[in-house]
């Protein structure tokens, strides 16, 4: 073997040594692709997509023209992924609305912290994390003595997305638009639909203190009571993506100075959401988290703060250039040190009261009623949002561990037993498997339900079935589970390599020659396998109580999970119309853990 070279300290320093993301050969993928949708296909649907993959990978078929397009790309100066392009169609390219939909959020362990002090110091110690990526000294993670991609902490900060009448945007430093780190020194803070220019930065580039910033924060929310409610043009950021787009144009349209408060929100540092409500409970922080109320956010902005009146605190967060893994390193260090201790890190500074001031767009009748009617539009699509919190306690991931089974594929064989149990069936399955570990790399699509999985959920069906065979069968599914996560953290997947040919067929077909229809995106195994019943992702973190996310189908339920040593905490969201099965399945999950868990223990 050959040594590794020495790691860079630099936040930024391992990039260049980090290996491609492989690209599967087309032959690779139709078997993977076929192996990994059979399970959930019936023998005539698993005729039907053999024989339309077959076609699609055939020497004069599409699919090897659109694959040396995919190649020339992969080989094209300046790409440093075959994904690249994907990433942006597949987030930027979304025409439905973001605010629910894929933003997502952290609920953060409690504090006993007011309102205003706990948002001061979330603040603060946000400054610090980002002065440490500024000056490349945020060290760069490692696995297993691996480094792994530190990219997407270029987007954390004063990152934004702007709306498309086709594709978005995003508006973010560490471009050539915008090159190097942001120099912004403001934050936003939105309070009773009012705006506000929070400058918690000084002139010479020090922060404020963590008291300075409170204060800054007291003065803009006497000066928001004093006003009154305010338009909450942030309503119009929960609008289908073109429609975001011809609203923003007439504001811009409309008057100079709506250009001018643009400007400040989307190039903000980050955003701080007070709320006037307590959440009774962490389902309800988690809606709010997730939806809340959209005239006091703007959910096209990378990192909003919001603070409810108890101190309750949590994250909300678009996904375009962000994943979790990301998002929570850079909440474990806001959560894990005392604000006053990041604070002083950063070199801050007394420098007296930080100055502020509104934000003010200029409306007419016309605007003020699309930011009333995005606002009521919104409640109702909130309103036909259900969701539940699932809080297994006494089990965690040490217990797998001792069981001698992964955390994550116990929790996985959970959610299969509960889910069928609950909704009579077994149903597609997505889980998102991190791929850090390769140059600009994000996640990778991964579908739990393999032939396994299917006999372990038949075997606890089963009465005939005794407690050794229940627990074989267990063992062989959660082996196949980890046998595909690891070739998901590979790369050696299909689902996103298909996808993205089929995007290239979209972008250039007519310059290739492949301008039919393309049978094998209507095929049986590709639509039964990306129609989610459950659209999994795990992010632990001791200092996150929950976290989650907005469903993706009708018929799907949203799960984001935290396996931690000694809790198993799940947030669950879906349409209101499935809510009866989702209400089921929180049923069935603990009953399903302990089960498992006492089948594991007569070993």
């Amino acid at each position: 073997m050959h040594a590794s070279p020495e790691l860079s300290p630099r936040t930024f320093g391992n990039e260049d040594l980090l290996p491609r993301v492989p690209l599967p050969t087309l032959e690779e993928t139709r078997q993977r692709f076929l192996e990994w949708c059979s399970p959930l296909l019936t023998e005539e649907q698993v005729a039907a997509t053999e024989a339309a993959l077959a076609d699609f990978a055939a020497p004069d078929g599409p699919g090897p023209v659109l694959h040396a397009a995919l190649q020339r790309y992969d080989a094209t100066e300046g790409v440093h992924s075959w994904l690249d392009e994907f990433w942006e169609d597949r987030y930027l390219g979304r025409r439905d609305r973001i605010a629910l939909n894929a933003n997502f959020f952290f609920l953060f362990a409690d504090s006993a912290q007011g309102q205003v002090a706990r948002a001061a110091g979330l603040v603060a110690g946000a400054l610090a994390y980002k002065l440490l990526i500024d000056a490349e000294e945020l060290a760069p993670a490692v696995q297993r003595g691996r480094p792994l991609s530190m990219e997407q902490n270029r987007y954390l900060f004063s990152a934004c997305r702007i709306p498309g009448e086709l594709r978005d945007t995003a508006r973010t430093p560490y471009t050539a638009e915008w090159p190097g780190p942001s120099r912004e020194r403001h934050i936003v803070v939105f309070h009773r639909g009012n705006a506000y220019r929070l400058d918690v930065i000084g002139e010479d580039g020090a922060p404020h203190t963590v008291e300075e910033i409170e204060a800054g924060l007291r003065a803009v929310t006497a000066a928001s009571e004093v006003s009154g409610p305010g338009p909450g043009v942030g309503a119009l950021t929960t609008k289908a993506r073109a429609e975001w787009a011809r609203s923003r144009a007439r504001l811009l349209d409309h008057d100079p100075r709506n250009r001018t408060a643009l400007d400040t929100v989307e190039t903000a540092l980050l955003c701080v959401c007070l709320e006037d409500s307590t959440p009774a409970g962490p389902r309800e922080a988690g809606d709010q988290l997730l939806h809340g109320d959209s005239r006091n956010r703007w959910f096209d902005k990378s990192i909003s703060l919001i603070v409810f009146a108890d101190g309750t605190a949590g994250y909300n967060g678009e996904h375009c250039r962000l994943d979790g893994t990301t998002v929570i390193a850079f909440l474990d260090t806001l959560l894990s040190r005392p604000a006053h201790e990041l604070s002083r890190t950063s070199g801050a500074r007394s420098q007296g009261a930080p100055d502020w001031a509104p934000v003010e767009f200029a409306l007419d009748d016309d605007l003020r009623a699309d930011i009333d009617a995005a606002a009521v539009d919104f409640t109702a699509y909130a309103a036909d949002t259900a969701s539940a919190t699932v809080a297994v306690e006494g089990f965690g991931a040490e217990r797998a561990k001792q069981r001698g089974m992964s955390p994550d594929a116990f929790a996985q064989m959970s959610f299969q037993l509960a889910h069928h149990r609950s909704r009579g069936r077994i149903g597609a399955t997505y889980e998102s498997i991190a791929t850090r570990q390769f140059r600009n790399g994000r996640t990778e699509a991964m579908r739990v339900v393999t032939p396994e999985v299917v006999r372990f959920v038949d075997a606890m069906a089963d009465p005939g079935a005794d407690a050794a065979t229940r627990r074989a069968a267990l063992r062989a599914a959660a082996d196949a589970h980890v046998r595909r996560a690891r070739e998901c953290q590979a790369g050696d997947a299909p689902e996103q390599h298909l996808w993205e040919l089929q995007m290239i067929a979209r972008r250039h077909g007519a310059e290739l020659g492949v301008t039919g229809p393309l049978p094998l995106y209507e095929s049986p195994g590709w639509l039964v396998m990306r129609d989610d019943y459950l659209s999994t992702s795990a992010v632990p973190s001791p200092h996150v109580r929950y976290w989650g996310f907005g469903s993706t189908s009708l018929t799907c339920i949203g799960v984001g999970y935290a396996l931690l040593g000694d809790r198993f905490h799940i947030y669950l969201s879906t349409p209101r119309s499935v809510r009866a099965q989702m209400t089921a399945f929180a049923a069935e999950l603990p009953r399903a853990v302990h089960e498992l868990d006492a089948l594991l223990a007569g070993d």
